[in-house]
């Protein structure tokens, strides 16, 4: 069975067991990878609908996997890195992938963040080519084989 098959089988699964994981990794560089893969994924077109953006936002608020932080730090992370991704595309995705790339030999967190990403593109019920991209470049910048999550 493909990641995705499984994702959209066993997604309340999923949800608990990265809940716990996450939990483990209460961490500044965890905090600040989450919400840039975030960012990463709702600018993965090239520019971040409002509407979109808010969803997203909304999903960090209420987010049981992201309970162990503190909701409104962790939308204002979300925000900057937005911020960033809108005032100059290119250049805020370096800061976003240099941001995600601090968790570089850190496999267990770093898998954690991109099943944080898998689960933001999946959200909408379409998880596009484009986000898919965005996710496989969040992959090389962690150092984990984008295949291990089907992208």
């Amino acid at each position: 069975m493909s990641f995705w098959n499984s994702l959209k089988n066993n997604v309340s699964s999923l949800s608990s067991n990265l809940q716990t994981q996450v939990s483990k990794f209460k961490n500044n560089d965890f905090a600040n990878a989450s919400m840039a893969v975030c960012a990463l994924i709702a600018a993965a077109d090239g520019s971040i609908d409002p509407a979109e953006k808010q969803k997203t936002a909304g999903f960090i608020m209420s987010s049981d996997v992201l309970k162990v932080f503190n909701a409104s730090e962790l939308k204002q992370k979300f925000d900057g890195y937005c911020q960033k991704l809108e005032a100059d595309i290119d250049f805020g995705r370096v800061e976003v992938i240099q941001a995600i790339s601090k968790l570089r030999g850190k496999p267990d967190q770093a898998r954690a963040v991109i099943q944080v990403g898998v689960i933001i593109g999946g959200a909408d019920g379409h998880f596009d080519e484009l986000e898919r991209k965005a996710l496989r470049e969040a992959c090389n910048a962690v150092g984990i084989s984008p295949s291990e999550f089907d992208l």
